[in-house]
């Protein structure tokens, strides 16, 4: 991957902590590190320039970051652009609204910057990383999912979802007809240096079928174990 192309956009308005994680991304990774002090002007460089990865503040002045993460993932132009939440809020509620309005990933203060530089290189390899051969388009009853051109429709209506929602059904998808484990899928969907914890599968996948409506039903819940995709038509195409 050649991270001197990576651009990141740092929205903290703390000074220092801006500066520092700044200066940590593009002396350690390489990266083009671009950097707002409010949620107004995040999201308005957001809007204005093209990322790979956004790191957002939680706590903001004027809108805050949930604020700003709803707005991103409402358009179609950064609907698949990783987010990366920054907190001092330890509480899991918090950390479950962050992934719930569609965060990739949520890390508290106080964090170290090789902890930051793990989960940015995580997420920027899994948005590059070639998937495995397949059926470039899966049919279903009710569900299509175009794997090559990232389009997803439900009963034939589209379905906006961000890359990370997006890469959880893929891996259904191909797994479909086993019993995948929570483990496993932090593992593929995430990367295998990924911190996190299983509860962030939980929250993808109900995010995930409240998006797809009806043609969720085949994301079966295996309790105490993961997720099965059950088969709802005709086999992959071989197009």
């Amino acid at each position: 991957m050649d991270t001197a192309r990576k651009r990141i956009l740092i929205v903290e308005d703390e000074e220092d902590l801006a500066a520092s994680l700044k200066y940590n991304l593009e002396k350690e990774g390489g990266y083009t590190v671009v950097t707002s002090r409010s949620g107004e002007q995040g999201l308005a460089t957001a809007r204005q320039k093209k990322f790979d990865l956004i790191i957002l503040d939680l706590m903001l002045p004027g809108i805050d970051g949930f604020e700003v993460c709803r707005s991103l993932r409402s358009s179609p132009d950064h609907a698949h652009i990783p987010i990366l939440f920054l907190s001092a809020r330890v509480e899991e509620s918090d950390k479950l609204i962050g992934l719930e309005i569609g965060a990739d990933d949520y890390l508290t203060k106080p964090f170290s910057m090789k902890e930051v530089q793990a989960r940015v290189k995580a997420h920027l390899r899994r948005a590059v990383r070639p998937a495995p051969p397949e059926p470039p388009v899966y049919h279903g009853v009710e569900l299509e999912v175009d794997f090559q051109g990232h389009v997803v429709r439900s009963r034939g209506q589209e379905v906006l979802l961000t890359r990370m929602e997006f890469a959880l059904l893929a891996a259904l998808i191909r797994g479909r007809g086993r019993v995948l484990t929570r483990d496993h899928l932090l593992e593929k969907v995430w990367g295998y240096d990924y911190h996190g914890d299983t509860r962030t599968i939980d929250v993808h996948v109900r995010r995930l079928r409240r998006k797809l409506g009806p043609p969720s039903d085949q994301i079966e819940t295996v309790f105490g174990v993961g997720y099965r995709f059950r088969e709802g038509g005709r086999p992959a195409a071989e197009e």
